[in-house]
């Protein structure tokens, strides 16, 4: 596991953009997983200016999306169909037909997220997947639980959840108490995987999930410390509460490393202010 404390949430989207344009660049067809709510707006809008201004080139990307909220439908400006075509989509050269998202009206959901499953399958499986944290540990819509579901399934949302997303809608009331997500071992079964968390509100499941260094279903995120092939980005906010790591609580990250600040607030063409990047992030 890698782990880098960037100096705030822009300095952290630029890594994770750089991070993602350098997958592309190294494989032109890949298969990428991609996560929504307001952590990636920042990363999304990077990713959109490598395009615009370097020439990424999204023609190949395939994409698979993590989660959408359901019964909703994809012109509701609260879905994720919404939210991935007016971040990221809308402003790239990707193919349409590239691009996958669960169907929030699905009639039949059970036979749809085994279909989504198979198409993921028939693409060779994700090869990188970006990913967000819950206040709870949620990945995905994959809540905490005595039990994780592994495929993609309909989930139903914390009270947490719910809470936490209202911001995104008129009222708690408003928002959806399902959604279709992947399970955890649609999630585990990406070839490399990068967690992004931003601001103090996820000091508290970060620090709790590197320091303890182990798994349990009430922290739906801690399955990340079974993958050998995981990058975290975190500011320092979000890293305020993670003193040092779990290099010796566990086999399955001994090989962890920490980077600090090491890049992209030092200076150069890729720094921006935080101000432009705060611009499209709600915490």
């Amino acid at each position: 596991m890698q782990i880098y404390i960037e100096k705030d949430y822009c300095q952290l989207s630029k890594r994770a953009a750089r991070i993602i344009a350098d997958e592309i660049n190294q494989k032109p067809d890949i298969v990428l997983g991609l996560a929504t709510g307001s952590t990636p707006m920042g990363t999304y809008k990077e990713l959109v200016r490598l395009h615009k201004e370097e020439g990424l080139d999204f023609s190949q990307v395939i994409t698979f999306n993590l989660d959408e909220y359901y019964d909703i439908a994809p012109s509701n400006k609260q879905s994720y169909h919404y939210y991935m075509q007016h971040h990221l989509f809308d402003h790239i050269n990707i193919r349409p037909e590239n691009i996958h998202i669960p169907d929030g009206k699905a009639q039949d959901v059970e036979k749809f997220c085994i279909m989504y499953d198979e198409q993921i399958k028939d693409h060779g499986g994700i090869d990188f997947q970006l990913l967000g944290i819950g206040e709870n540990g949620h990945i995905g819509f994959n809540e905490p639980d005595r039990e994780l579901k592994v495929l993609t399934h309909l989930s139903k949302l914390s009270k947490s959840t719910i809470k936490a997303n209202s911001r995104f809608f008129n009222s708690p009331e408003d928002v959806p108490d399902k959604a279709i997500t992947m399970g955890l071992g649609s999630i585990m079964r990406s070839k490399k995987i990068m967690l992004l968390a931003s601001g103090r509100s996820k000091a508290s499941i970060i620090a709790k999930i590197l320091t303890e260094g182990r798994t349990t279903t009430s922290i739906p995120a801690s399955s990340l410390l079974l993958h050998n092939r995981v990058t975290v980005i975190l500011d320092e906010e979000a890293a305020s509460l993670y003193n040092k790591p779990a290099s010796t609580r566990g086999e399955n990250i001994r090989d962890l490393q920490i980077r600090k600040n090491s890049g992209y607030e030092k200076g150069g063409k890729n720094v921006v202010t935080y101000k432009e990047c705060q611009s499209g992030h709600t915490f």
